[in-house]
C-alpha cells in the first residue's frame, strides 16, 4: 500500500511479447514429426518443426508453413491451433518480456529431406534429425520434448489433439 503523498506503482497487465513463434505438432499416419536436437556439450532433445515469426510474415500460420518449409522440406495441411505457450524472454535486443509460442496440429502432406534450407541447415550448431514418434503416450515418455508444457499438455490430451485432426472436426 502506498504511502501518503506516494504514488501507486502500476504493473502493466500484460507483459510485452518480445516474440513469437509457430510451431507445428506434426503427424504423419499415427507418428508424431520432430527434430532430435544434438549439441556439443549438451544432452539431446526433440522439438516441434518451427520457429520464429518474421517481420514478413503475413501471418503466424504463414511463418508455420514458411518453417516446416525450412526445417524439413515438407508441405503441411489440416492446420488447427492446438496450444499455446508463453515463457520469459530476454530480446536479441535486450528487451524483456515473454515468447509466446503458437503450437498447430496439422498432418504432413509431403516432405523431402534433400529441399531443407535456411539459417539452421546452412550454419547448424548440432544436429538436426528429423524422426517420428508413435503419438502414444509410451511413444511420448521415450523422447524429451521440450518445451516440458508441450510434453505435459500432449500426454494429458492425447485424444484430444487426434480428434483436432479428426475428419469430423469441419
Amino acid at each position: 500500500m502506498p504511502q501518503e503523498n506516494e504514488a501507486p506503482v502500476e504493473v502493466p497487465a500484460t507483459r510485452p511479447v518480445v516474440k513469437r513463434t509457430a510451431r507445428a505438432i506434426l503427424f504423419d499416419g499415427d507418428c508424431m514429426v520432430l527434430i532430435k536436437r544434438t549439441k556439443p556439450g549438451l544432452a539431446p532433445y526433440w522439438i516441434t518443426p518451427g520457429g520464429g515469426v518474421e517481420d514478413d510474415d503475413p501471418s503466424v500460420v504463414d511463418a508455420l508453413h514458411r518453417e516446416v518449409d525450412e526445417e524439413l522440406g515438407a508441405k503441411i495441411t489440416d492446420v488447427v491451433p492446438a496450444f499455446v505457450d508463453s515463457v520469459e524472454h530476454i530480446a536479441e535486443n535486450g528487451a524483456h518480456g515473454v515468447k509466446v509460442q503458437y503450437f498447430f496440429a496439422c498432418r504432413l502432406a509431403s516432405m523431402d529431406p534433400a529441399l531443407r534450407h535456411g539459417p539452421e541447415m546452412d550454419d547448424p550448431c548440432g544436429t538436426y534429425d528429423v524422426v517420428r514418434v508413435p503419438f502414444t503416450r509410451v511413444g511420448l515418455a521415450s523422447v524429451e520434448v521440450v518445451p516440458l508444457t508441450l510434453r505435459h499438455y500432449l500426454d494429458a490430451n492425447i485424444e484430444g489433439v487426434l480428434g483436432l485432426i479428426g475428419p469430423d472436426l469441419g
